[in-house]
C-alpha cells in the first residue's frame, strides 16, 4: 500500500509543479499572443469600418498578431459599446467609435453603460470632415440655391441619415437648425443604404463623412454643396465650406477614439496605442487617409488622457443641442 501511496503523491506533486510552471509560462507570454479584436459599431464598408480596416492591417504588422475587425451594428453604436464594456478586460477586445460615444448619453435615456466610467481610454484616432451632398438631379446647383430650394419646399425635401445616433443624423439636426428649415429626415440602417438612396434619387440630401462620400463626389455621382470644416480641405480644395456660404460658424468634424473594457492591463493599452501611432507613419495608411480627407491628430492627442478629456468636453457640448432638438433614440 505504501508503494501505491507514494506513487500517487509523486504524480500529484508532479501535476502541481507542471500546473505552476505552465501557468508561469502562460503569464510570461508576450502580449499579444493571439489575434486582437477591434469592434466597429457600424456596418462593413461604412466610414468607421473603412478607418478600422485601414489601421488594423498596419497595426497587425507591429503587433505580430492579426487585428480582427468585428462589426456589431445597431442602436446608434450603443450595442457595440455595451458589448465592449462587458467584454473580458484581457487586452484582446478594443472598440473604435466616433462622436457617438459623446452623444449617446443624451440620445438614449436608458443607456446601459457609462461612456465616462466603463472604459479604459487608448487614444484619439482621426478627425474626418463631413460633406453635404445631394442627389445628382437635385435642381439646386450650389448651396445658395439649395437654401432657397429648401425654404420653398420645406418638409418636402428629404434628408437621409444612417440611423438615430449616427453622425449623419447629428449633422442633419444641426444643419436643419442652422438653415432654419424643417426638412423631413429619413433614417436608414447604415451609411451604405443611405448613400444608395441618394444615388438612386429616392432622397434629396445626406451629410456624411468624407471617408464615405469622397469616391462618389470625385466620380460625379452626387452634387457636392460644401464641407463642414472651418477651412477648405486639401482633398477637395475647390469646395467651399458651409460657413463661407452663409452658415456662419457652422462646423462639425467626426472624431474617433479607441477604447477598451475597464480594467484592461495598462501594458496592453500602451502596446495597442503604440501600434496605432506606428500605423499613422505607414506611407500606405497615410496616403489612404489623405485621399479620404481624414486628418491625423497631433501626437499630444494620441494619448489616453487626451481622449478622456475630449470625450468629456464633447459630451457637454452635444447634450444641450440634442435635448433642444427633442429627438431621442429610445
Amino acid at each position: 500500500m505504501a508503494y501505491f501511496v507514494n506513487v500517487r503523491m509523486v504524480v500529484a506533486a508532479s501535476c502541481i509543479v507542471a500546473g505552476v510552471t505552465g501557468g508561469s509560462i502562460a503569464r510570461a507570454q508576450p502580449y499579444p499572443s493571439k489575434p486582437v479584436t477591434l469592434v466597429v459599431p457600424y456596418s462593413a464598408g461604412g466610414p468607421t469600418d473603412v478607418v478600422a480596416r485601414t489601421l488594423g492591417a498596419a497595426m497587425s504588422k507591429s503587433l505580430g498578431q492579426t487585428v480582427i475587425v468585428e462589426n456589431r451594428t445597431g442602436a446608434g453604436g450603443t450595442i457595440a459599446a455595451a458589448y465592449t464594456a462587458r467584454a473580458k478586460p484581457d487586452g484582446y477586445t478594443f472598440l473604435i467609435h466616433h462622436n457617438g460615444m459623446a452623444t449617446a448619453p443624451a440620445l438614449y435615456r436608458k443607456l446601459n453603460y457609462k461612456p465616462l466610467e466603463d472604459f479604459e481610454y487608448v487614444s484619439q484616432v482621426i478627425d474626418v470632415p463631413m460633406t453635404l451632398v445631394g442627389r445628382k438631379d437635385l435642381p439646386a446647383k450650389d448651396f445658395k440655391e439649395l437654401m432657397a430650394y429648401a425654404k420653398a419646399n420645406g418638409d418636402k425635401v428629404n434628408f437621409a441619415h444612417a440611423g438615430l445616433g449616427a453622425v449623419s443624423h447629428l449633422c442633419s439636426v444641426l444643419l436643419r437648425q442652422a438653415m432654419g428649415v424643417d426638412m423631413t429626415t429619413v433614417p436608414f440602417p447604415g451609411t451604405g443604404p443611405a448613400m444608395n438612396a441618394v444615388l438612386g434619387g429616392q432622397v434629396d440630401l445626406l451629410c456624411d463623412q468624407t471617408t464615405s462620400t469622397t469616391p462618389y463626389v470625385k466620380a460625379g455621382s452626387v452634387r457636392l454643396y460644401g464641407v463642414t470644416t472651418n477651412t477648405r480641405l486639401k482633398s477637395l480644395p475647390n469646395t467651399p465650406t458651409l460657413a463661407e456660404q452663409g452658415l456662419s460658424s457652422f462646423q462639425i468634424v467626426v472624431w474617433h477614439g479607441i477604447y477598451a473594457p475597464k480594467g484592461t492591463p495598462k501594458d496592453a493599452v500602451e502596446k495597442f496605442g503604440a501600434a496605432l501611432k506606428g500605423a499613422f507613419k505607414d506611407p500606405v495608411v497615410a496616403q489612404r487617409l489623405a485621399d479620404l480627407g481624414a486628418i491625423v491628430p497631433s501626437d499630444d492627442k494620441l494619448t489616453p488622457a487626451s481622449l478622456r478629456s475630449w470625450l468629456e468636453q464633447e459630451t457637454q457640448r452635444y447634450s444641450p443641442v440634442i435635448k433642444a432638438a427633442g429627438q431621442f433614440a429610445d
